[in-house]
């Protein structure tokens, strides 16, 4: 069985990305904690972000569009 290689340019390109904000109140985002191609592995990710940091904020985005945001 061989591994599939995804190169660090090809992960920028994933459509959704889910963020981790600074707590600090800056309102900026602390990091991208993953990308994904489709909606279904994004929500999996986003939720599983949620059970891992549960004060923080997280969102979940395609582009400019929010998705989903642990704020709201």
């Amino acid at each position: 069985m061989s591994a599939t290689v995804i190169l660090p340019e090809a992960l920028e390109e994933l459509p959704y990305r889910v963020e981790l904000w600074h707590v600090d109140g800056t309102d900026t985002v602390e990091r991208v904690l993953a990308r994904a191609l489709n909606l279904h592995l994004a929500h999996a990710i986003f939720k599983a972000a949620t059970e891992e940091h549960p004060q923080r904020r997280i969102t979940l985005r395609e582009g400019a569009h929010v998705i989903a945001d642990t704020s709201s």
